[in-house]
């Protein structure tokens, strides 16, 4: 199970034994933040694209969806997101527990500045049932980030 892999990882940073794990879903924005009791801005959505062949993750906050214009003008191409299938194939993880942790090799990780005004927040663990909480220089380290971004609306 890819929570295993993500505990391992973060063994790292002795966080290993923060990763809360559910009895239900946290597979999307709503779910994870019913089963963490939290508001849905919160919960660190870790989303895939494809910039010509290279695979990237953008962590955003939960209520920040990503804003086309803004998107191309960083990357210089319009957003391709990952099919379910590439996404476990080139990132390791399967869609509901995507997160930025024990990723495959070379991914670059870009984080929204969305998730800025929150001192914590709460990414998924590598499966649709699994979360942590941690500070922002918590998950800027931790998710080996290489750049902050700008290329998300609808949080302001």
């Amino acid at each position: 199970m890819n929570t295993e892999k993500v505990r391992t990882y973060l063994k790292k940073w002795n966080l290993e034994d923060r990763i809360q794990e559910f009895d239900v879903s946290s597979a999307t924005v709503e779910l994870a933040a019913q089963a963490l009791q939290c508001e849905p801005q919160r919960i660190a959505k870790t989303l895939s694209f494809k910039i010509d062949d290279q695979p990237i993750l953008i962590v955003s906050a939960g209520d920040a969806k990503i804003d086309n214009p803004k998107y191309k003008a960083k990357f210089a191409q319009k957003a391709k997101m990952l099919t379910p299938d590439e996404t476990v194939e080139l990132i390791g993880h399967a869609v509901g527990g995507v997160c930025p942790f024990a990723v495959k090799e070379d991914i670059p990780v870009y984080l929204d500045k969305s998730l800025t005004r929150f001192e914590t927040v709460f990414p998924a663990c590598g499966s649709s049932h699994s979360a942590i909480e941690l500070s922002i220089p918590e998950l800027e380290k931790t998710s080996n980030c290489c750049e902050w971004v700008d290329v998300c609306k609808g949080w302001q």
